[in-house]
């Protein structure tokens, strides 16, 4: 048993130096995923804003109809799809199959942040807009210096959670050709024929990085619980 344990080790990671397509993969999965998040957050704000300022104001009509569109096919649509479509038709002129899943995940991400943003903003107290417009700010004014830095606080850990979920769902950036961990996992059974050691070191490494990222949230929650105080 051991020796077929320490066989599975050798001919999946030590053999023609296989570990270097597996750290390969790794990487490009951790730079997908966070790229993807930060991109996912910058347009999830900007939906939010502008679909919570359309509410308050009546005013952006037609930029609240794209984002509410925006939203609504994101949302109604399969990820995989997205970056299909993405990859073969929108850049397809394009060989940065990176660069596009990054966009890809970045634009499924931002319709999911921007209705967490949403819930955010409209968790802050309306008392706190009142005062921003009772001493002279304007909406805009109220919403940047007031309203949106305790939303982005009250949102830290679902967002952090969006990154944890992007982490695992770039495993199905196979689909244009990238190497992520499991599509390495996938090239070193093609030429080992054994799917067991690839599989299950994988979803260990998957398991090791979401687990310590789940501890650091907690860690974040008690700070920001403790700030509330």
């Amino acid at each position: 048993m051991f020796d077929k344990i320490i066989d599975g080790f050798v001919k999946t990671f030590i053999a023609e130096d296989r570990y270097k397509m597996f750290l390969n993969g790794f990487w490009n999965t951790i730079q997908i995923a966070f790229v993807a998040t930060i991109i996912g957050v910058i347009i999830g704000a900007i939906v939010a804003i502008i679909r919570v300022f359309h509410k308050q104001t009546g005013k952006l009509v037609i930029l609240d109809k794209i984002c509410e569109i925006y939203t609504t096919v994101i949302r109604g649509t399969p990820v995989v799809v997205q970056l299909l479509i993405t990859y073969n038709i929108i850049f397809v002129w394009s060989t940065q199959a990176v660069l596009i899943g990054m966009i890809g995940f970045g634009l499924n991400s931002g319709a999911y942040v921007a209705e967490i943003m949403r819930g955010g903003i409209n968790a802050v107290d309306i008392g706190q807009t009142e005062a921003g417009r009772s001493l002279g700010l304007s909406s805009f004014t109220t919403m940047k210096s007031i309203v949106l830095p305790q939303a982005i606080k009250n949102v830290l850990p679902a967002i952090g959670n969006e990154f944890i979920s992007l982490l695992k769902e770039t495993s199905i950036i196979g689909f244009l050709g990238v190497i992520d961990l499991t599509k390495a996992a996938e090239r070193v059974i093609s030429r080992t024929m054994n799917v067991y050691f690839p599989y299950i070191s994988i979803a260990l490494v998957y398991l090791a990085v979401v687990y310590g990222l789940s501890y650091l949230l907690k860690l974040l929650e008690r700070r920001l619980a403790k700030s509330d105080r």
